[in-house]
């Protein structure tokens, strides 16, 4: 059957059960057939992959989705909406020109390294780097060089506008959009991770409580548990992974804050005292989580308390 075809195939048949693997033009499909009447349940592909029987085939996919989706436990992901997809969209689009931009710095970095010409590590002391490639005067660079980097430099910038840009929209959506603006609320919770709470989660209701929601992104301890035994490691670095870093670098920024003024945050003060700085980080990053899925479910703005 042809793409162009499958539309009107499906709306040619009485409403049926439809399963599908959530990847790539799922949640679009997903919106179709089910504007058609059909009741459409999106799978994540690994759960699907242990029904196929052997080999990789057309067939055994389909025969390993059709015993997937009628399994009573099968976890489905939630289909999106159109304005959740955008704005999933721009976050993916930030996250690469951040990454791209990342890839130039370094660059940059290397490049000059090779002269002797090194700065201090993080993005705000690249501007001393910039002011020697274009310093002419400065006879460290041979002039080719200089010239060739002033292309790099001219990438940095443009990829720092375009950032700027699609930060600038997301702080105007997080004003406008009431549940944004509540999460917004949640200390160490900005604006673009309010945003990301609100398009990646599209049923935080799914969920049974707390306990349910951290694993979803990995913020909780990996088991490996046998006989009885209990053992927990590390986090399992699954789930999703963009609102999961989020979540660490607002934890990883309160906690900074905590440690030069320890009477902010008596709770996170004792953490610190019996934890390793990083272990810290993914508890509050996981305290964090809780209290979005709190606001998301039961409506509300943060109010901290004492303990908290």
């Amino acid at each position: 059957m042809r793409r162009s075809d499958l539309i009107t195939f499906f709306g040619s048949i009485p409403p049926v059960l439809i399963g599908m693997e959530a990847c790539g033009g799922a949640h679009f499909w997903a919106r179709e057939l089910a504007a058609l009447g059909h009741e459409v349940r999106l799978m994540p592909p690994a759960y699907v992959t242990p029904y196929v029987k052997r080999g990789k085939t057309d067939a055994a996919d389909a025969e390993a989705i059709c015993e997937a989706v009628t399994r009573p436990t099968m976890r489905l992901a939630s289909i999106k909406t159109v304005p959740q997809q955008s704005a999933g969209v721009e976050l993916k689009v930030r996250q690469l020109l951040i990454r791209q931009r990342t890839r130039t710095v370094n660059a940059l970095r290397g490049h000059l390294a090779e002269f002797g010409i090194v700065a201090a590590k993080g993005i705000g002391r690249l501007n001393e780097l910039i002011a020697i490639v274009r310093d002419a005067s400065d006879r460290r660079l041979p002039d080719a060089v200089r010239d060739v980097l002033q292309d790099l430099i001219q990438e940095i910038d443009g990829l720092n506008d375009r950032i700027r840009r699609i930060d600038r929209r997301l702080v105007k959506h997080c004003r406008e959009d009431e549940t944004a603006r509540r999460l917004a609320t949640i200390p160490a919770v900005g604006p673009i991770t309010a945003c990301a709470l609100q398009a990646m989660l599209t049923a935080p209701k799914s969920f049974r409580s707390t306990r349910h929601f951290a694993p979803r992104i990995s913020l909780t301890l990996r088991a490996n548990s046998s006989g009885g035994e209990e053992r927990l490691g590390p986090i399992s670095k699954q789930g999703n992974t963009m609102l999961r870093s989020l979540l660490l670098l607002g934890a990883i920024a309160r906690l900074r804050n905590v440690r030069s003024s320890p009477e902010r945050d008596g709770w996170m003060s004792a953490l610190l005292a019996r934890r390793p700085y990083k272990v810290a980080a993914v508890a509050v990053a996981n305290k964090l989580a809780r209290i979005a899925w709190a606001l998301m479910v039961r409506g509300g703005i943060y109010r901290e308390t004492a303990t908290s």
